[in-house]
């Protein structure tokens, strides 16, 4: 197993940067997973850890090592691609094999690894198929099984999971956590898919054109985002926002849309914020409670069985309404909506940044 150390990493192409300064330190054994849209520099990120890309400034330290100028059969790395980069006249126990042949290990001693890693991941009794007769879930674990039996210190996965349907997403999302927790292996995982990253991570890197924006466990950031993209981007459905200036008077401290509507905010806001600042308030669909103050009318219901989402406006924002509750609704009525003060987030809306009120 390996730690793997970024320090100040960028990448530029000619005369575009598009990874700046990057700072990250991953322990020895853990779950790290970069997300972020498509175009954030997460997988070019993962692919100088890999040695696929040029290090354009910056170091880079695996297991110790300093890796910049290693090529990457010599750092110890195996990755995981989204398009499982099988040889399809292979069958799936040479496709395994291929690694250990082409290092020219002897068959006796890399069998037994890719005996150990078949049963492990369900694929016994598919050594002699070839890949076409395998589904992509198959298909993925085949590619799974080659970077075990390397034995590597550290994985990298790059978007495995994308090409799979919804059903097969979730399982998957499980056998590589529970891959990780029997090898205990270093893995750095790229995704666009929030899900992924919060059902998988040990730590969560959420990067946005070529920086990171903030580094935790996943329900710290989920609870506590340090920015208004942290915020926006985790969650399904995403947080609501509504921006407004703070107003302070007889009846408390309250944030006032553009259409007059007044939110109460807690007592702290005035004392953080000057009289008249543009602040963004964001919370949570789960958060909401349904009777309160703050107009809300009805655009939209979504029945998940499970829950039920409601979607309408307030001010000029599209906002979501979760509940487990089945709401006697319907599209074009108007309810009114609770926000527990508890359950608030804060940002000045011109730098983005939370307040925080604690």
């Amino acid at each position: 197993m390996a730690a793997v150390q970024l320090n100040g990493i960028y990448k530029r192409y000619g005369e575009t940067q598009v990874v700046h300064g990057v700072d990250l330190d991953i322990e020895d054994g853990e779950f790290v997973v970069l997300v972020g849209p498509s175009g954030c520099g997460k997988t070019t990120l993962m692919r100088m850890i890999a040695g696929l890309e040029d290090i354009s400034g910056g170091d880079l330290t695996i297991g110790g090592t300093r890796a910049n100028g290693l090529p990457p059969q010599q750092r110890n790395v195996s990755m995981v691609f989204q398009s499982y980069a099988l040889y399809p006249h292979l069958s799936v126990y040479d496709n395994i094999a291929f690694g250990p042949r082409i290092r020219k290990e002897r068959e006796d001693t890399f069998k037994p690894r890719i005996e150990a890693a078949a049963k492990m991941l369900n694929l016994s009794s598919y050594l002699e198929r070839l890949p076409r007769a395998l589904s992509g879930g198959q298909r993925q674990r085949v590619a799974m099984g080659r970077a075990v039996v390397r034995e590597p210190s550290l994985f990298l996965f790059d978007e495995p999971l994308s090409n799979l349907d919804a059903k097969l997403r979730v399982q998957m999302r499980t056998e590589i956590k529970a891959l990780h927790q029997r090898l205990r292996n270093t893995v750095v995982y790229v995704t666009h898919d929030q899900i992924e990253a919060m059902t998988m991570a040990d730590r969560i890197v959420v990067m946005n054109a070529g920086r990171i924006e903030q580094i935790g466990r996943p329900l710290d950031l989920y609870d506590k985002p340090g920015n208004l993209f942290v915020a926006s981007f985790l969650g399904s459905p995403s947080m609501n926002f509504a921006a407004g200036t703070v107003m302070s008077d007889a009846r408390g401290t309250a944030l006032v849309l553009e259409d007059g509507v007044r939110i109460a905010l807690p007592e702290a806001t005035a004392r953080m914020t000057q009289a008249g600042a543009r602040v963004t308030l964001g919370i949570r669909p789960e958060h909401i409670e349904a009777g309160g103050d703050v107009p809300f009318n009805v655009d939209v219901i979504e029945p998940t069985g499970a829950e039920t989402h409601l979607y309408g406006k307030i001010a000029d924002s599209t906002w979501c309404v979760t509940t487990r509750a089945r709401p006697q609704v319907a599209p074009g009525q108007r309810m009114t909506l609770g926000l527990p003060h508890a359950h608030l987030h804060l940002f000045d809306t011109e730098s983005g940044k939370r307040l925080d009120l604690n």
